[in-house]
């Protein structure tokens, strides 16, 4: 198994759309990319932790490539936003790509690049890409926060 990290606005919607991706294994919402240990929710939506809502998606690579992950991350948000999705205004909405290897740093700066020259935005890119720092992951209400209220998502349907 190997794991991924993906911000794209709100974390419930987010995750499930991986959930749904045949060979995801696992999935978790969760904050990273701040400075406090351990942060809340409450801490997190002040804007002043620097985390990013995320999710943590473990897939087997025999069964889905972490290109496609990419493409279903791309696909998933308005990867042109600085620090919003729809209605959701943060930094913790951010859009970013937290590279798990050097070789997951690689592909995605490729992915991002091939759609950055495409012409599927008007805007450019503004997705950063980083390495990946600790995961906290979120308080139980969160995980699969939709699913378990019969929803689909919270904010962008995938384009």
């Amino acid at each position: 198994m190997e794991s991924a990290m993906f911000g794209a606005g709100c974390f419930w919607g987010v995750e499930a759309a991986f959930r749904q991706c045949k060979g995801v294994t696992a999935t978790a919402v969760g904050y990273a990319g701040g400075t406090v240990e351990h942060p809340t929710y409450r801490q997190v939506c002040s804007d002043r932790t620097g985390h990013a809502e995320v999710v943590h998606v473990t897939f087997d690579p025999e069964q889905v490539s972490y290109e496609v992950l990419l493409d279903l991350f791309w696909r998933s948000h308005d990867p042109t936003e600085v620090n919003r999705q729809g209605p959701d205004v943060g930094a913790q909405y951010r859009s970013v790509i937290f590279a798990m290897s050097d070789a997951q740093q690689a592909v995605a700066l490729a992915s991002r690049a091939r759609l950055d020259g495409s012409d599927r935005h008007a805007r450019p890119i503004a997705t950063t890409i980083e390495p990946a720092p600790p995961f906290w992951e979120a308080e139980d209400y969160h995980q699969q926060y939709l699913e378990k209220r019969g929803l689909s998502h919270c904010h962008l349907p995938l384009s």
